[in-house]
Protein backbone atom coordinates (compact mmCIF):
# COMPACT_ATOMS: atom_id res chain seq x y z
CA UNK A 1 0.00 0.00 0.00
CA UNK A 2 1.35 3.63 -0.29
CA UNK A 3 2.56 5.61 2.46
CA UNK A 4 0.30 7.57 4.77
CA UNK A 5 3.32 9.57 6.93
CA UNK A 6 3.76 12.69 9.12
CA UNK A 7 7.46 12.86 8.40
CA UNK A 8 6.98 13.82 4.71
CA UNK A 9 6.30 17.29 5.48
CA UNK A 10 9.87 18.00 7.17
CA UNK A 11 11.80 16.18 4.24
CA UNK A 12 9.95 18.16 1.49
CA UNK A 13 8.56 21.44 3.29
CA UNK A 14 11.09 22.44 5.98
CA UNK A 15 9.45 26.22 6.06
CA UNK A 16 6.84 24.51 7.98
CA UNK A 17 9.40 22.31 10.55
CA UNK A 18 9.36 24.40 13.38
CA UNK A 19 6.85 22.39 15.25
CA UNK A 20 8.41 19.25 13.81
CA UNK A 21 11.96 19.74 14.53
CA UNK A 22 13.99 18.94 18.06
CA UNK A 23 13.43 20.99 20.76
CA UNK A 24 17.23 22.43 20.03
CA UNK A 25 18.30 25.48 21.13
CA UNK A 26 19.52 25.99 17.96
CA UNK A 27 16.05 26.21 16.24
CA UNK A 28 15.51 29.67 18.28
CA UNK A 29 18.59 30.94 16.71
CA UNK A 30 18.80 30.10 13.54
CA UNK A 31 17.58 32.90 11.12
CA UNK A 32 14.68 32.42 8.02
CA UNK A 33 16.68 30.65 5.56
CA UNK A 34 15.91 30.33 1.80
CA UNK A 35 16.87 29.14 -1.30
CA UNK A 36 17.83 31.58 -4.37
CA UNK A 37 17.92 30.51 -7.62
CA UNK A 38 21.26 29.48 -8.99
CA UNK A 39 23.30 31.58 -10.68
CA UNK A 40 23.10 30.83 -14.57
CA UNK A 41 20.35 30.99 -15.78
CA UNK A 42 18.89 27.43 -17.57
CA UNK A 43 22.73 26.03 -16.20
CA UNK A 44 21.65 26.77 -12.68
CA UNK A 45 18.56 25.31 -12.59
CA UNK A 46 18.52 22.29 -10.37
CA UNK A 47 17.13 18.71 -11.67
CA UNK A 48 12.73 18.75 -11.22
CA UNK A 49 11.62 18.19 -7.48
CA UNK A 50 15.12 18.60 -5.75
CA UNK A 51 13.21 19.25 -2.19
CA UNK A 52 14.58 22.23 -0.09
CA UNK A 53 17.07 21.43 2.39
CA UNK A 54 15.95 20.54 6.05
CA UNK A 55 16.75 18.62 9.34
CA UNK A 56 15.71 15.16 8.87
CA UNK A 57 15.09 11.95 12.30
CA UNK A 58 17.66 9.50 12.89
CA UNK A 59 14.84 7.35 13.05
CA UNK A 60 13.59 8.12 9.47
CA UNK A 61 17.30 7.93 8.11
CA UNK A 62 17.73 4.25 9.92
CA UNK A 63 14.48 3.57 8.27
CA UNK A 64 15.22 4.71 4.99
CA UNK A 65 18.62 2.49 5.37
CA UNK A 66 17.10 -0.83 6.45
CA UNK A 67 19.22 -0.10 9.74
CA UNK A 68 22.18 1.52 8.07
CA UNK A 69 22.44 -2.55 6.38
CA UNK A 70 25.94 -3.68 5.36
CA UNK A 71 23.73 -4.35 2.19
CA UNK A 72 22.59 -0.60 1.54
CA UNK A 73 26.12 0.90 1.22
CA UNK A 74 27.44 2.34 -1.45
CA UNK A 75 30.39 3.82 -1.04
CA UNK A 76 33.60 2.51 -2.42
CA UNK A 77 35.69 1.41 0.39
CA UNK A 78 32.62 -0.75 1.88
CA UNK A 79 32.10 -1.22 5.69
CA UNK A 80 35.64 -0.48 7.20
CA UNK A 81 35.97 3.50 5.84
CA UNK A 82 35.94 6.41 8.07
CA UNK A 83 32.18 7.63 6.89
CA UNK A 84 30.51 5.11 4.96
CA UNK A 85 27.34 6.17 2.57
CA UNK A 86 24.71 4.68 1.71
CA UNK A 87 21.51 4.24 -0.26
CA UNK A 88 18.15 4.25 1.40
CA UNK A 89 14.78 5.01 0.67
CA UNK A 90 12.30 7.74 2.45
CA UNK A 91 8.86 7.02 3.37
CA UNK A 92 7.72 9.63 0.16
CA UNK A 93 9.57 7.05 -1.70
CA UNK A 94 11.95 8.89 -2.63
CA UNK A 95 15.70 7.86 -2.97
CA UNK A 96 18.58 8.90 -1.42
CA UNK A 97 22.51 8.82 -0.43
CA UNK A 98 22.93 8.31 3.48
CA UNK A 99 26.82 9.93 4.38
CA UNK A 100 27.06 8.62 8.28
CA UNK A 101 29.81 10.02 10.08
CA UNK A 102 31.96 8.63 12.80
CA UNK A 103 31.15 8.70 16.00
CA UNK A 104 34.37 11.00 16.99
CA UNK A 105 34.23 13.09 13.89
CA UNK A 106 31.84 15.93 15.08
CA UNK A 107 31.41 15.24 18.89
CA UNK A 108 30.34 18.70 19.64
CA UNK A 109 26.98 18.41 18.70
CA UNK A 110 27.60 22.88 19.20
CA UNK A 111 30.25 22.27 16.51
CA UNK A 112 27.67 20.47 13.82
CA UNK A 113 24.64 21.73 14.82
CA UNK A 114 25.28 25.80 15.52
CA UNK A 115 24.40 28.01 12.88
CA UNK A 116 27.03 31.24 12.87
CA UNK A 117 27.85 31.97 9.61
CA UNK A 118 30.98 33.56 9.25
CA UNK A 119 30.98 35.92 6.00
CA UNK A 120 35.13 35.36 6.02
CA UNK A 121 35.01 31.68 4.38
CA UNK A 122 37.76 30.22 6.66
CA UNK A 123 39.07 27.35 7.22
CA UNK A 124 37.42 26.94 10.65
CA UNK A 125 33.98 26.22 9.44
CA UNK A 126 31.46 23.98 11.44
CA UNK A 127 30.26 21.33 9.71
CA UNK A 128 26.70 22.27 9.61
CA UNK A 129 27.55 25.68 8.46
CA UNK A 130 29.01 24.10 5.91
CA UNK A 131 26.25 22.10 5.19
CA UNK A 132 23.46 25.17 5.68
CA UNK A 133 25.77 27.04 3.00
CA UNK A 134 25.82 24.03 0.65
CA UNK A 135 22.74 22.57 1.31
CA UNK A 136 21.67 25.91 -0.30
CA UNK A 137 23.11 25.38 -3.51
CA UNK A 138 21.08 23.88 -6.64
CA UNK A 139 22.46 22.68 -9.83
CA UNK A 140 22.13 20.05 -12.79
CA UNK A 141 25.81 19.64 -12.30
CA UNK A 142 25.75 18.73 -8.51
CA UNK A 143 24.47 15.59 -6.81
CA UNK A 144 22.50 18.10 -4.68
CA UNK A 145 22.32 17.96 -0.99
CA UNK A 146 19.07 18.02 0.69
CA UNK A 147 19.69 17.42 4.71
CA UNK A 148 21.61 16.71 7.71
CA UNK A 149 20.72 14.43 10.92
CA UNK A 150 21.86 16.29 13.88
CA UNK A 151 20.60 13.50 17.04
CA UNK A 152 22.41 12.39 19.93
CA UNK A 153 25.67 11.34 18.92
CA UNK A 154 24.30 10.81 15.01
CA UNK A 155 26.17 13.14 12.73
CA UNK A 156 24.33 11.97 8.60
CA UNK A 157 24.25 14.23 5.61
CA UNK A 158 21.58 13.29 3.15
CA UNK A 159 21.73 14.19 -0.46
CA UNK A 160 20.07 13.41 -4.35
CA UNK A 161 21.27 9.67 -4.88
CA UNK A 162 22.27 8.58 -8.23
CA UNK A 163 21.87 5.18 -9.71
CA UNK A 164 24.24 4.80 -12.23
CA UNK A 165 27.94 4.48 -9.86
CA UNK A 166 30.53 6.59 -10.26
CA UNK A 167 33.50 7.43 -12.69
CA UNK A 168 36.19 5.30 -11.06
CA UNK A 169 33.94 2.18 -11.47
CA UNK A 170 33.04 3.08 -15.27
CA UNK A 171 37.19 3.83 -15.96
CA UNK A 172 38.68 1.38 -13.89
CA UNK A 173 36.50 -1.46 -13.43
CA UNK A 174 34.15 -1.75 -16.59
CA UNK A 175 32.40 -4.57 -17.69
CA UNK A 176 30.62 -4.07 -21.13
CA UNK A 177 32.15 -1.03 -22.42
CA UNK A 178 34.87 1.56 -21.61
CA UNK A 179 33.83 5.52 -21.72
CA UNK A 180 34.05 6.51 -24.99
CA UNK A 181 36.17 9.43 -25.75
CA UNK A 182 32.97 11.84 -25.90
CA UNK A 183 31.71 11.10 -23.25
CA UNK A 184 34.62 11.35 -21.83
CA UNK A 185 35.07 15.18 -22.59
CA UNK A 186 31.46 15.21 -21.46
CA UNK A 187 32.23 14.25 -18.09
CA UNK A 188 35.30 16.52 -18.30
CA UNK A 189 33.09 19.44 -19.15
CA UNK A 190 30.03 19.04 -16.76
CA UNK A 191 32.84 18.53 -13.61
CA UNK A 192 34.44 21.62 -14.75
CA UNK A 193 30.67 23.32 -14.98
CA UNK A 194 30.03 22.15 -11.73
CA UNK A 195 33.35 23.24 -9.73
CA UNK A 196 32.94 26.92 -11.65
CA UNK A 197 29.13 27.30 -10.14
CA UNK A 198 30.22 26.57 -6.70
CA UNK A 199 33.47 28.76 -7.03
CA UNK A 200 30.42 31.47 -8.48
CA UNK A 201 28.36 30.68 -5.53
CA UNK A 202 31.45 31.37 -2.94
CA UNK A 203 32.01 27.33 -2.19
CA UNK A 204 35.52 27.24 -4.04
CA UNK A 205 37.37 24.78 -2.28
CA UNK A 206 36.25 21.09 -3.11
CA UNK A 207 37.86 17.94 -0.51
CA UNK A 208 39.33 15.08 -2.18
CA UNK A 209 37.98 15.70 -5.85
CA UNK A 210 39.07 12.48 -7.45
CA UNK A 211 37.13 9.50 -9.91
CA UNK A 212 35.06 8.33 -7.15
CA UNK A 213 33.36 12.11 -6.50
CA UNK A 214 31.60 11.50 -10.12
CA UNK A 215 28.59 9.86 -10.05
CA UNK A 216 26.09 9.17 -12.82
CA UNK A 217 22.37 9.87 -12.47
CA UNK A 218 19.23 7.95 -13.88
CA UNK A 219 19.40 9.68 -17.39
CA UNK A 220 23.69 8.56 -17.16
CA UNK A 221 24.74 12.82 -16.76
CA UNK A 222 27.81 12.68 -14.71
CA UNK A 223 27.57 15.08 -11.69
CA UNK A 224 29.95 15.98 -8.78
CA UNK A 225 29.10 14.51 -5.47
CA UNK A 226 28.27 17.66 -2.79
CA UNK A 227 29.85 15.56 -0.12
CA UNK A 228 33.23 17.04 -0.95
CA UNK A 229 31.90 20.03 -0.94
CA UNK A 230 32.80 19.80 3.06
CA UNK A 231 35.31 17.99 5.47
CA UNK A 232 34.86 14.80 6.96
CA UNK A 233 35.19 15.57 10.52
CA UNK A 234 36.36 18.89 12.10
CA UNK A 235 39.75 18.45 12.21
CA UNK A 236 40.14 16.09 9.64
CA UNK A 237 42.41 15.62 6.59
CA UNK A 238 40.90 17.06 3.10
CA UNK A 239 42.60 13.86 1.17
CA UNK A 240 42.29 11.18 1.52
CA UNK A 241 44.22 9.43 -1.87
CA UNK A 242 47.74 8.59 -1.48
CA UNK A 243 49.84 11.74 -1.11
CA UNK A 244 51.43 10.93 -4.48
CA UNK A 245 48.49 12.63 -6.47
CA UNK A 246 47.85 15.66 -3.33
CA UNK A 247 48.26 18.88 -4.10
CA UNK A 248 52.28 19.87 -3.42
CA UNK A 249 51.08 22.97 -1.21
CA UNK A 250 48.97 21.06 0.81
CA UNK A 251 51.63 18.64 1.40
CA UNK A 252 53.74 21.42 2.64
CA UNK A 253 50.74 23.65 4.80
CA UNK A 254 47.97 21.23 4.89
CA UNK A 255 45.64 24.25 3.49
CA UNK A 256 42.96 23.47 0.51
CA UNK A 257 42.92 26.50 -1.65
CA UNK A 258 41.13 26.88 -4.77
CA UNK A 259 44.45 26.11 -6.58
CA UNK A 260 44.58 22.88 -4.91
CA UNK A 261 40.89 21.93 -6.20
CA UNK A 262 42.71 22.88 -9.54
CA UNK A 263 45.50 20.49 -9.50
CA UNK A 264 42.85 18.00 -8.61
CA UNK A 265 41.11 18.27 -11.61
CA UNK A 266 44.19 17.87 -13.20
CA UNK A 267 44.25 14.58 -11.86
CA UNK A 268 40.84 13.68 -12.87
CA UNK A 269 41.74 14.63 -16.25
CA UNK A 270 44.75 12.38 -16.14
CA UNK A 271 41.74 9.31 -15.58
CA UNK A 272 40.22 10.23 -18.74
CA UNK A 273 43.29 10.22 -20.79
CA UNK A 274 44.64 7.00 -19.42
CA UNK A 275 41.45 5.32 -18.31
CA UNK A 276 43.83 4.46 -15.03
CA UNK A 277 45.03 5.92 -12.16
CA UNK A 278 48.66 6.79 -12.36
CA UNK A 279 50.28 9.36 -10.06
CA UNK A 280 51.09 13.27 -11.68
CA UNK A 281 54.22 12.95 -11.71
CA UNK A 282 54.75 9.86 -13.76
CA UNK A 283 52.29 11.36 -16.47
CA UNK A 284 54.24 15.03 -16.55
CA UNK A 285 56.94 12.92 -17.57
CA UNK A 286 55.43 11.39 -20.67
CA UNK A 287 54.00 14.77 -21.42
CA UNK A 288 57.83 16.40 -21.18
CA UNK A 289 59.02 13.69 -23.42
CA UNK A 290 56.13 13.72 -25.40
CA UNK A 291 54.98 10.46 -25.18
CA UNK A 292 51.07 10.98 -25.44
CA UNK A 293 50.00 8.08 -26.74
CA UNK A 294 51.71 5.87 -24.16
CA UNK A 295 49.37 8.14 -21.68
CA UNK A 296 46.54 7.08 -23.77
CA UNK A 297 44.03 4.65 -22.97
CA UNK A 298 44.31 1.64 -25.00
CA UNK A 299 41.08 0.53 -24.88
CA UNK A 300 39.51 3.54 -26.39
CA UNK A 301 41.76 1.88 -29.73
CA UNK A 302 42.97 4.96 -31.25
CA UNK A 303 39.12 6.31 -31.57
CA UNK A 304 39.77 9.66 -30.54
CA UNK A 305 40.72 12.74 -32.18
CA UNK A 306 44.61 13.36 -32.02
CA UNK A 307 43.96 17.19 -31.83
CA UNK A 308 41.16 17.02 -29.11
CA UNK A 309 43.43 14.54 -26.76
CA UNK A 310 46.69 16.73 -26.90
CA UNK A 311 44.50 19.95 -26.24
CA UNK A 312 43.21 17.58 -22.98
CA UNK A 313 46.58 16.47 -22.34
CA UNK A 314 47.46 20.18 -22.07
CA UNK A 315 44.91 21.38 -19.71
CA UNK A 316 45.78 18.58 -17.78
CA UNK A 317 49.53 19.41 -17.81
CA UNK A 318 48.48 23.30 -17.00
CA UNK A 319 46.21 21.74 -13.67
CA UNK A 320 49.10 20.02 -12.39
CA UNK A 321 51.61 22.64 -12.13
CA UNK A 322 53.79 22.96 -9.07
CA UNK A 323 53.52 26.26 -8.26
CA UNK A 324 49.33 27.02 -8.05
CA UNK A 325 49.57 30.63 -9.12
CA UNK A 326 49.99 28.96 -12.89
CA UNK A 327 47.31 26.95 -12.81
CA UNK A 328 43.85 27.94 -14.49
CA UNK A 329 40.58 29.11 -13.43
CA UNK A 330 37.62 27.13 -13.26
CA UNK A 331 36.09 29.26 -16.15
CA UNK A 332 39.15 28.77 -17.93
CA UNK A 333 38.56 25.34 -17.67
CA UNK A 334 34.76 25.44 -19.19
CA UNK A 335 35.92 27.89 -21.98
CA UNK A 336 38.65 25.27 -23.25
CA UNK A 337 36.58 22.17 -22.31
CA UNK A 338 33.50 24.22 -24.06
CA UNK A 339 35.37 23.83 -27.29
CA UNK A 340 36.07 20.03 -27.43
CA UNK A 341 32.04 19.39 -26.42
CA UNK A 342 30.53 17.44 -29.95
CA UNK A 343 27.30 14.94 -30.12
CA UNK A 344 25.57 17.03 -27.84
CA UNK A 345 22.52 15.89 -29.33
CA UNK A 346 23.56 11.87 -27.99
CA UNK A 347 22.25 11.19 -24.37
CA UNK A 348 24.67 10.63 -22.14
CA UNK A 349 23.21 7.07 -21.37
CA UNK A 350 23.65 5.59 -24.88
CA UNK A 351 27.39 6.92 -25.06
CA UNK A 352 27.66 5.09 -21.08
CA UNK A 353 25.79 2.30 -22.34
CA UNK A 354 23.16 1.58 -19.99
CA UNK A 355 19.28 1.63 -19.90
CA UNK A 356 17.72 5.04 -20.00
CA UNK A 357 14.86 5.16 -17.16
CA UNK A 358 11.58 5.21 -17.79
CA UNK A 359 9.85 8.59 -19.12
CA UNK A 360 6.68 7.39 -19.05
CA UNK A 361 4.40 4.41 -16.99
CA UNK A 362 3.85 1.18 -18.69
CA UNK A 363 1.02 -0.16 -19.27
CA UNK A 364 -0.98 -1.00 -16.26
CA UNK A 365 -2.02 -4.41 -14.69
CA UNK A 366 -5.79 -3.44 -14.32
CA UNK A 367 -8.61 -1.99 -16.61
CA UNK A 368 -8.53 1.46 -15.96
CA UNK A 369 -11.53 3.59 -14.70
CA UNK A 370 -12.22 7.20 -16.43
CA UNK A 371 -10.28 8.44 -12.70
CA UNK A 372 -8.06 6.24 -13.67
CA UNK A 373 -7.11 6.52 -17.30
CA UNK A 374 -7.10 10.60 -16.72
CA UNK A 375 -4.31 10.30 -14.01
CA UNK A 376 -2.39 7.57 -16.53
CA UNK A 377 -1.91 10.41 -18.90
CA UNK A 378 -1.70 13.40 -16.23
CA UNK A 379 -5.23 15.32 -17.72
CA UNK A 380 -5.59 17.37 -14.99
CA UNK A 381 -8.41 19.11 -16.80
CA UNK A 382 -10.35 15.63 -16.76
CA UNK A 383 -9.29 14.90 -13.08
CA UNK A 384 -10.94 18.41 -12.04
CA UNK A 385 -14.11 17.69 -13.94
CA UNK A 386 -14.15 14.26 -12.52
CA UNK A 387 -13.73 15.16 -8.56
CA UNK A 388 -16.70 18.28 -9.38
CA UNK A 389 -18.65 15.44 -10.36
CA UNK A 390 -18.01 13.08 -7.98
CA UNK A 391 -18.45 15.52 -4.84
CA UNK A 392 -18.21 14.21 -1.30
CA UNK A 393 -20.13 10.78 -1.70
CA UNK A 394 -16.80 9.14 -0.68
CA UNK A 395 -16.53 11.14 2.46
CA UNK A 396 -19.63 9.27 3.61
CA UNK A 397 -19.37 7.65 6.83
CA UNK A 398 -16.09 9.33 7.36
CA UNK A 399 -17.26 12.09 10.26
CA UNK A 400 -19.62 11.38 13.30
CA UNK A 401 -20.59 14.03 14.32
CA UNK A 402 -22.78 14.75 17.50
CA UNK A 403 -25.22 17.95 18.32
CA UNK A 404 -23.07 19.30 20.37
CA UNK A 405 -20.39 19.66 18.13
CA UNK A 406 -22.10 21.88 16.07
CA UNK A 407 -20.62 25.01 17.32
CA UNK A 408 -20.34 28.26 15.40
CA UNK A 409 -16.51 27.63 14.84
CA UNK A 410 -18.16 24.08 12.84
CA UNK A 411 -20.38 26.30 10.75
CA UNK A 412 -17.90 28.53 10.04
CA UNK A 413 -14.97 25.42 8.94
CA UNK A 414 -18.13 24.39 6.53
CA UNK A 415 -18.57 27.77 5.22
CA UNK A 416 -15.02 27.48 4.40
CA UNK A 417 -15.29 24.78 2.49
CA UNK A 418 -18.34 25.27 0.50
CA UNK A 419 -16.09 28.76 -0.65
CA UNK A 420 -13.47 26.07 -1.50
CA UNK A 421 -15.86 24.31 -3.31
CA UNK A 422 -17.05 27.28 -5.27
CA UNK A 423 -13.54 28.22 -6.16
CA UNK A 424 -12.33 24.64 -7.31
CA UNK A 425 -15.40 24.79 -9.48
CA UNK A 426 -15.15 27.69 -10.65
CA UNK A 427 -10.86 26.73 -11.29
CA UNK A 428 -10.07 29.29 -9.34
CA UNK A 429 -7.65 27.35 -7.45
CA UNK A 430 -5.49 29.29 -5.04
CA UNK A 431 -8.76 30.50 -3.37
CA UNK A 432 -9.38 26.97 -3.17
CA UNK A 433 -6.22 25.50 -1.42
CA UNK A 434 -6.51 28.91 0.89
CA UNK A 435 -10.38 27.83 1.93
CA UNK A 436 -10.09 24.18 1.49
CA UNK A 437 -6.88 24.92 4.36
CA UNK A 438 -9.17 26.64 6.74
CA UNK A 439 -11.12 23.91 6.71
CA UNK A 440 -8.30 21.48 7.37
CA UNK A 441 -6.84 23.92 10.35
CA UNK A 442 -9.30 23.55 12.20
CA UNK A 443 -9.29 19.94 12.37
CA UNK A 444 -13.02 19.00 13.48
CA UNK A 445 -13.98 16.75 10.44
CA UNK A 446 -11.23 15.18 8.37
CA UNK A 447 -12.22 14.83 4.49
CA UNK A 448 -10.76 12.82 2.10
CA UNK A 449 -12.42 14.46 -1.06
CA UNK A 450 -11.10 18.09 0.42
CA UNK A 451 -7.50 16.56 0.51
CA UNK A 452 -7.90 15.23 -2.97
CA UNK A 453 -9.31 18.26 -4.25
CA UNK A 454 -6.40 20.40 -2.43
CA UNK A 455 -4.26 17.87 -3.47
CA UNK A 456 -5.11 18.51 -7.50
CA UNK A 457 -5.25 22.64 -6.81
CA UNK A 458 -1.46 21.91 -5.65
CA UNK A 459 -1.00 20.00 -8.86
CA UNK A 460 -2.29 22.97 -11.33
CA UNK A 461 -0.22 25.53 -9.17
CA UNK A 462 2.62 23.54 -9.72
CA UNK A 463 3.21 22.29 -6.66
CA UNK A 464 4.11 18.71 -6.86
CA UNK A 465 5.14 17.82 -3.45
CA UNK A 466 2.42 19.34 -1.03
CA UNK A 467 0.06 17.17 -3.96
CA UNK A 468 1.28 14.22 -2.61
CA UNK A 469 1.07 15.16 0.83
CA UNK A 470 -2.16 15.89 0.72
CA UNK A 471 -3.06 12.71 -1.26
CA UNK A 472 -1.22 10.82 1.55
CA UNK A 473 -3.41 12.56 3.98
CA UNK A 474 -6.42 11.31 1.97
CA UNK A 475 -5.04 7.83 2.55
CA UNK A 476 -4.27 8.42 6.05
CA UNK A 477 -8.48 9.32 6.02
CA UNK A 478 -9.48 6.56 4.14
CA UNK A 479 -6.75 3.67 3.66
CA UNK A 480 -8.68 1.60 0.70
CA UNK A 481 -10.08 5.19 -1.45
CA UNK A 482 -8.80 4.45 -4.73
CA UNK A 483 -8.85 8.15 -5.64
CA UNK A 484 -5.74 8.82 -3.13
CA UNK A 485 -3.82 6.40 -4.56
CA UNK A 486 -5.16 7.78 -8.01
CA UNK A 487 -3.50 11.44 -7.01
CA UNK A 488 -0.57 9.39 -5.35
CA UNK A 489 0.24 8.65 -8.38
CA UNK A 490 -0.26 11.50 -10.43
CA UNK A 491 1.76 13.72 -8.25
CA UNK A 492 4.92 11.04 -8.43
CA UNK A 493 4.79 11.37 -11.32
CA UNK A 494 5.19 14.98 -11.55
CA UNK A 495 8.46 14.87 -9.16
CA UNK A 496 9.45 12.30 -11.88
CA UNK A 497 9.06 9.36 -10.01
CA UNK A 498 7.85 7.20 -12.80
CA UNK A 499 8.27 3.61 -11.54
CA UNK A 500 6.38 4.88 -8.39
CA UNK A 501 3.91 6.40 -10.13
CA UNK A 502 2.67 3.26 -12.04
CA UNK A 503 3.00 1.13 -9.06
CA UNK A 504 0.37 3.25 -7.37
CA UNK A 505 -1.65 3.42 -10.39
CA UNK A 506 -1.54 0.04 -10.61
CA UNK A 507 -2.95 -0.34 -6.69
CA UNK A 508 -5.22 1.83 -7.24
CA UNK A 509 -6.56 0.38 -9.98
CA UNK A 510 -6.37 -3.00 -7.96
CA UNK A 511 -8.28 -1.37 -5.51
CA UNK A 512 -11.41 -0.12 -7.80
CA UNK A 513 -11.64 -3.16 -9.59
CA UNK A 514 -12.18 -4.97 -6.16
CA UNK A 515 -14.28 -2.23 -4.89
CA UNK A 516 -16.25 -3.00 -7.85
CA UNK A 517 -16.70 -6.86 -7.23
CA UNK A 518 -17.67 -6.28 -3.74
CA UNK A 519 -20.86 -3.52 -5.40
CA UNK A 520 -21.86 -6.61 -7.30
CA UNK A 521 -21.55 -9.24 -5.12
CA UNK A 522 -23.52 -7.00 -2.96
CA UNK A 523 -26.52 -6.59 -5.41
Amino acid sequence: MGCCVSSFLTETHPEKDDQHHHNNSHNTQNPPFSHPSPSGGADGAAAGGVPSFSEFSFSDLKAATNNFSSDSIVSESGEKAPNIVYKGRLQNRRWIAVKKFTKMAWPDPKQFADVVFSPSHSYSFDCFEEAWGVGRLRHRRLANLIGYCCDGDERLLVAEYMPNDTLAKHLFHWENQTIEWTMRLRVALYIAEALDFCSTESHSLYHDLNAYRVLFDEDGDPRLSCFGLMKNSRDGKSYSTNLAYTPPEYLRNGRVTPESVIYSFGTVLLDLLSGKHIPPSHALDLIRDKNIMLLMDSHLEGNFPIEEATTVVGLASQCLQYEPRERPNTKDLVAKLSLLKNKPDVPSYVMLGIAKHEDAPPTPQHPLSPMGEACSRMDLTAIHQILVMTHYRDDEGTNELSFQEWTQQMRDMLEARKRGDFAFRDKDFKTAIDCYSQFVDVGTMVSPTVYARRSLCYLLCDQPDAALRDAMQAQCVYPDWPTAFYMQSVALAKLDMHKDATDMLNEAAGLEEKRQKVGRGAS
